[in-house]
């Protein structure tokens, strides 16, 4: 862990997330998929000073061909080239196994996920509590998930199903584990909304809220209308503050180039210069607006001391 020791803006999520509470905004927790999109993500936060994370998870590590050591190699030379100084995290996604999480905590990363969200309350407790010790020991941030977030694409969750998260186990779990986030389930679902519509149960979260003072997080942020992530975040006593968005991202990018299926990392790297230029420009684009519209994150980087 010495690449981020020497940016000192290369939070931890835990130290992210606690400016964003305390001043009412989320941190867009975005998912390139494709590392050529990490630069314009950054250009992003950079031209509108808002707060960042960059994130992957295991099942797009996979799916898309990256290893956890590329995926941050072209993210601390990224942060270096584009000369990024807005406060960012680097966060692994959705991971259930633990040798991905220690590749990595070595690669770099300063904040990691394990979810064991299909256990029972107990054996999640377990897991999580395992990972919990093992990345705080290495100065690292974990957050954990309770609950079933289901999906719309299987990229990022393998099933479609959804499990609420009860505030009396959050409190439990958060205090049994020592998690720094916990992502819940109320309402949102990964990837895009075609036939279900998305919903964000706001008496669960401020349950939750009144019970733990954990960092909430929201996966499934694609599509969620704008106003209603908006109450999510601003509730009285500190509502979301980590929004994942992935799914959006990757449309854009193949919209803008005219392509409809999925590429794999190395045949995205393989595009022409040109093509690149356009799907980068239109990922930075909407993560303007993201930024802007959305998460409320814009020109509150002054509000870190690095």
């Amino acid at each position: 862990m010495t690449k981020q020791m020497k940016l000192k803006n290369v939070l931890t999520l835990k130290g992210a997330l606690v400016n964003a509470e305390q001043n009412g905004y989320a941190i867009g927790s975005f998912s390139p998929r494709y590392t050529p999109m990490i630069r314009p993500i950054l250009r992003a936060g950079q031209k509108t000073q808002s707060p960042l994370i960059v994130q992957i998870s295991q099942k797009e590590l996979e799916r898309y061909g990256i290893t956890p050591f590329e995926f941050a190699e072209e993210f601390y030379t990224a942060l270096t080239e584009e000369k990024i100084t807005v406060p960012v995290v680097l966060h692994l996604d959705h991971t259930k196994q633990f040798s991905v999480i220690k590749d990595a905590i070595e690669a770099g990363f300063t904040s990691v996920m394990i979810d064991a969200s299909e256990k029972d309350l107990e054996e999640n407790i377990s897991i999580s509590r395992k990972a919990v010790d093992y990345a705080h020991a290495k100065g690292v941030s974990v957050e954990a998930e309770l609950g079933k977030i289901g999906t719309t694409d299987f990229v990022e969750t393998d099933k479609d199903e959804e499990l609420y998260t009860d505030p009396e186990e959050a409190l439990k779990f958060v205090n049994e584990t020592k998690c720094d986030a916990l992502a819940v389930s109320v309402g949102t679902a990964h990837g895009v909304y075609n036939v279900r519509q998305p919903k964000v149960d706001l008496a669960r979260l401020i349950a939750i809220r009144d019970l733990t003072p954990v960092h909430l997080v929201l996966h499934g942020g694609s599509g969620v209308p704008s106003e209603m992530m908006k109450d999510a975040i601003k509730l009285p006593k500190g509502g979301i503050s980590k929004v994942n968005i992935a799914t959006d991202l990757e449309n854009a990018f193949l919209k803008a180039i005219s392509r409809e299926e999925r590429l794999t990392n190395t045949e995205c790297k393989a595009l022409t210069p040109e093509q690149l230029e356009i799907g980068r420009k239109a990922v930075e684009t909407t993560v303007i607006e993201k930024i802007q519209d959305y998460l409320s994150s814009g020109n509150q980087s002054g509000k870190f001391v690095l």
